[in-house]
């Protein structure tokens, strides 16, 4: 073709007219799925304003850290006086220490004004056990994992594999902590002083807090806080959870003990359930972590005081 018959009016003709088709097809179909994501929200507000009274359920799972919108859910859900009671499914290694008291905190502001049970699936340990103590009973398999109670902090030494490349790091700081420990150094001295003592802090919070929640003493608690994981059946001989069982036996609970009608729907409050449409923005969050080098999915590397067991587990 010449470029004669390019800007020949018979051939531009029909290509305007196809590029305006394809225009308008193009719109169409944003504004339809635009309507099928607003029918799709609409949807699932309205069909949770049809619930009445209900027992509410949300679940923690894989690696703990701190979730403003979380905290924001379970704060919501004390409030809210159709909600009867709350179920805590728990299937968590634990996390950071910050993300465990967030949850313990904001699960206690609810434990006031309503019952709380949590029930611990596979695994229950360090952080997660943190979560489920702050329940008023906490259930768990008979070989579910449980305790872990301990804080840590972990620093890799690289410097001899940095030292046999030629690389060194130096720098200027305000004082002898400032971003302390080097990677290319060992932990030593006041340096690994301070930061037992930021370890011994939380830890020390951490035992007080098992100890007040589970009626033990503190020396009780300390025999066990060695960073050991236990059973459930375990768990339950020396005081660290309430009872074997799962969510049938906590719903069982709640009725004989709480007085909460056992007809009531257990309806899922975190992480709210998505609808297929919304399913996408998670895609894309998947290919963009992968596209910085992290897994599309799952926790990223914690950094900081950590209360974790087998973080690995979740993988």
């Amino acid at each position: 073709m010449t470029p004669e018959t390019l800007n020949d009016p018979a051939h531009l003709i029909p290509a305007a007219g196809k590029l305006r088709r394809s225009r308008r097809l193009w719109r169409i179909l944003f504004f339809l799925a635009l309507a099928v994501a607003v029918v799709a929200v609409a949807g699932r507000f309205a069909a949770e304003g049809a619930v009445g009274d209900r027992i509410a359920r949300i679940s923690i799972d894989g690696t703990i850290f701190t979730d403003p919108a979380r905290r924001q859910i379970i704060e919501a859900l004390g409030e809210d006086a159709r909600v009867r009671a709350l179920i805590v499914a728990i299937n968590s290694p634990g996390g950071s220490t910050a993300g465990g008291e967030e949850l313990y905190e904001a699960l206690g502001t609810v434990r006031a004004k309503k019952p709380v049970v949590a029930v611990i699936n596979e695994v229950g340990a360090s952080a997660a056990y943190m979560t489920a103590i702050a329940a008023d009973r906490v259930f768990a398999r008979r070989l579910s994992i449980v305790g872990s109670i301990g804080v840590y902090y972990q620093h890799i030494d690289a410097g001899k594999l940095l030292g046999t490349i030629g690389l060194d790091f130096d720098k200027v700081q305000t004082g002898p902590f400032k971003a302390e420990p080097d990677i290319d150094e060992p932990m030593t001295g006041a340096v690994r002083a301070a930061l037992q003592g930021l370890v011994d802090d939380s830890f020390g919070w951490f035992v007080d807090v098992v100890a007040e929640r589970r009626g033990l003493s503190r020396p009780q608690t300390l025999a066990l806080a060695d960073g050991r994981i236990l059973t459930g059946r375990q768990g339950v001989g020396n005081g660290l959870i309430d009872a074997i069982g799962g969510e049938a036996e906590a719903l069982a609970w709640l009725e004989s003990d709480m007085r909460i009608a056992a007809d009531l729907p257990v309806v899922d409050s975190y992480p709210l359930p998505e609808q297929d449409w919304f399913g996408l923005g998670r895609w894309l969050g998947g290919q963009a972590r992968a596209a910085l080098g992290l897994p599309a999915r799952g926790p990223i590397a914690l950094d900081g005081l950590v209360s974790l067991w087998q973080a690995d587990l979740q993988k």
